[in-house]
C-alpha cells in the first residue's frame, strides 16, 4: 500500500522537492506501514513560498470578488466530483474509516469552498459615512500572506476552512499541514490550480516543529492560523504577538455535555457518544465531560454501554467498520496512559480501557472508553485527553453544574440535553464556551462561525465571520471643499 505524492512540497503551482529536508514518514494508522516518505521544507522551500505566495497575492486580490468567487465553487465542484478518491487517501493519512471520511472530511472542505464563493461577492462591502459637506467610506482589504498550520485530524477540511475564507478576501496562502499527515493538502493545492487559481495563491509546504516557527517569525507574512493544542497556540501566538501579525487560534477542549433529567436519553447518549467516539475521540471540541442527572445515571450508563459495546472496530477500508485506529501509536499510548490515570484516582471503568481484541496486526487501535463515578479533580476530568475516553460525573443542580462546567480553562464547546428550553437557552447563556449544541452535538456546518474562548483561542472560523479575520479594514475620508489650516 503506498501514497507517496509527486514531491513534497506544491509551489507555485508544481510540485518540488528537497531531499536536504528532515525525512518525515507517513504511516497508515491500521497497519504501521509507512505508505510514504516525504522531506521537511528548508529554508529555501519557505523562502520560494513565501516569495511566490507574494507575487501571486497582488494577482489574486486585483481580481473582482465574484471572479475569486468562481475560481473556490469551481473547487467545491472538482472536490466533491473525487469525493471518493479524496476520502480514500484522507483514511489512509489519518486511519479513519471510509465510512465517516466520504461523509464528513472532504465534503466539508468543498462545503466551505463553495459557500466562500458564493458570498465573497458582497460580504466584504463596505459602508458610506455622510459627515455634512465632506463623506467617508470603508472598505475590506486582504492582508497579504497568510499562513495556515494544519492538525492531523482532519487534514483536508481544515486545509479548507484556513484556505477558502484567506483566499476569498484576496490574499495568498502558504499551508503546513501536520507531519502526521502530510498528503491530503496537496491535493487540494492541485485541484486549486485545476480550478484556475493564479499559481502561488495556495501553497503547501511540509514540515516539523522546526518549520512553524520559520514561517511565523517571516517578515512577509502577514497573518497566522493555527489549528493544534493549547501549548503549541500559546508559542505561535506570542511569536506573532511580537511582530504584531495577524492571528486565528483554534485550539484544545475540555468540553462539557450537560444532561437534565427530562432530556431524551436515547438522544443524550447519541449526543454523548457523537462528542467521544467520533474520529476515535480525536476531535478539539469533543465533550468529555459527560455531567448527567443523578435521576437517570444509572439508566444513562446501561444503555451506554451497551451502545458502546455494539461499536463496529476494524479495518477502516470497510464501509462498514464505524471506528477506526488512532492517528499514531505515539496518540494511543497518550490515550492508555489517561486510561491508567482513571483507574488509579478511583474512577468506575464502565467499559474499555484497553486494546480490542478484534483487531489483529499493528494498528494502533483502542477501545472506546466510558470511566462513570468521575470528579473534577480528577486527571481525566481536567486534561485534555484527545482520544475516545469519557468522563461520567454526577451532578443534581443546575447552578451547581454550570458553575462545575465551567470550572476549567478551555472554552471551547458545550452542549445542553433537555426538553426545557426555557432552561437550555438559560444554561447555554451562562456556560463559557464559543460554540455550543442544544439537543444535539458536534455539527459544524460552514454556515456558522465556530471557535472558542478563554485558552481555547481566538478568532473564528467559518461563516461571513471568517471574512473579518482574513481581511482589515480601510477608511477613506473625502474632503469635498478647499483644505484649511487655522496657520
Amino acid at each position: 500500500m503506498k501514497a507517496q505524492p509527486q514531491a513534497s512540497h506544491f509551489i507555485d503551482g508544481e510540485y518540488v522537492e528537497d531531499t536536504d529536508g528532515t525525512v518525515i514518514e507517513s504511516i497508515y494508522p491500521a497497519t504501521g506501514e509507512v505508505i510514504a516518505r516525504l522531506h521537511a521544507a528548508t529554508p529555501q522551500i519557505i523562502e520560494k513560498a513565501i516569495a511566490s505566495a507574494k507575487r501571486a497575492q497582488k494577482e489574486w486580490a486585483s481580481w473582482s470578488p465574484a471572479a475569486r468567487g468562481r475560481v473556490l465553487k469551481k473547487a467545491a465542484e472538482i472536490m466533491r466530483e473525487r469525493n471518493r478518491e479524496l476520502s480514500e487517501l484522507e483514511t489512509l493519512d489519518t486511519g479513519k474509516p471510509i465510512q465517516e471520511t466520504i461523509v464528513a472530511d472532504p465534503t466539508s472542505g468543498a462545503d466551505s469552498f463553495e459557500f466562500f464563493g458564493g458570498i465573497i461577492a458582497t460580504a466584504m462591502n463596505g459602508s458610506q459615512i455622510p459627515l455634512g459637506g465632506d463623506w467617508a467610506y470603508t472598505k475590506r482589504v486582504p492582508l497579504g500572506v497568510v499562513v495556515g498550520i494544519g492538525a492531523w485530524n482532519y487534514p483536508q477540511q481544515i486545509a479548507c476552512w484556513k484556505g477558502a475564507p484567506a483566499l476569498a478576501a484576496g490574499n495568498a496562502m502558504v499551508f503546513k499541514p501536520s507531519e502526521v499527515t502530510p498528503l491530503g493538502a496537496l491535493k487540494i493545492a492541485e485541484i486549486l490550480i485545476e480550478a484556475g487559481a493564479p499559481k502561488g495563491v495556495y501553497n503547501v509546504i511540509q514540515g516539523d516543529r522546526e518549520t512553524g516557527p520559520m514561517l511565523v517569525s517571516h517578515p512577509d507574512v502577514a497573518k497566522v492560523s493555527l489549528t493544534g493544542s493549547v501549548p503549541t497556540g500559546r508559542k505561535v501566538a506570542g511569536a506573532a504577538a511580537s511582530q504584531l501579525k495577524h492571528v486565528t487560534m483554534e485550539l484544545g477542549g475540555k468540553s462539557p455535555i450537560v444532561i437534565f433529567d427530562d432530556a431524551d436519553i436515547d438522544s443524550a447518549i447519541s449526543g454523548a457518544m457523537l462528542g467521544n467516539f467520533y474520529s476515535t475521540g480525536q476531535v478539539c471540541s469533543n465533550g468529555t465531560r459527560v455531567f448527567v442527572h443523578k435521576a437517570i445515571k444509572e439508566t444513562f450508563l446501561a444503555r451506554l454501554k451497551a451502545r458502546t459495546e455494539a461499536i463496529l472496530i476494524g479495518d477502516p477500508q470497510d464501509e462498514a467498520t464505524q471506528m477506526g485506529p488512532m492517528v499514531s501509536l505515539a496518540q494511543r499510548d497518550k490515550v492508555l496512559s489517561y486510561i491508567d490515570k482513571g483507574k488509579a484516582e478511583g474512577a468506575t471503568l464502565v467499559t474499555g480501557g484497553g486494546i480490542p481484541n478484534s483487531v489483529t496486526g499493528e494498528g494502533f487501535y483502542i477501545q472506546p472508553t466510558v470511566f462513570a463515578d468521575v470528579t473534577d479533580d480528577m486527571t481525566i476530568a481536567r486534561e485534555e485527553i484527545f482520544g475516545p475516553v469519557m468522563c461520567v460525573l454526577d451532578f443534581e443542580d443546575e447552578a451547581e453544574v454550570v458553575e462545575r462546567a465551567n470550572a476549567t480553562e478551555f472554552g471551547l464547546s458545550a452542549g445542553v440535553f433537555t426538553a426545557d428550553f426555557s432552561r437550555a437557552h438559560r444554561v447555554v447563556d451562562h456556560l463559557e464556551a464559543g460554540t455550543l449544541w442544544i439537543n444535539t452535538y458536534n455539527l459544524c456546518p460552514v454556515e456558522i462561525p465556530f471557535g472558542g474562548s478563554k485558552q481555547s483561542g481566538f478568532g473564528r472560523e467559518n461563516s461571513a465571520a471568517a471574512l473579518e479575520h482574513y481581511s482589515e479594514l480601510k477608511t477613506v475620508y473625502v474632503g469635498m471643499g478647499k483644505c484649511e489650516a487655522p496657520y
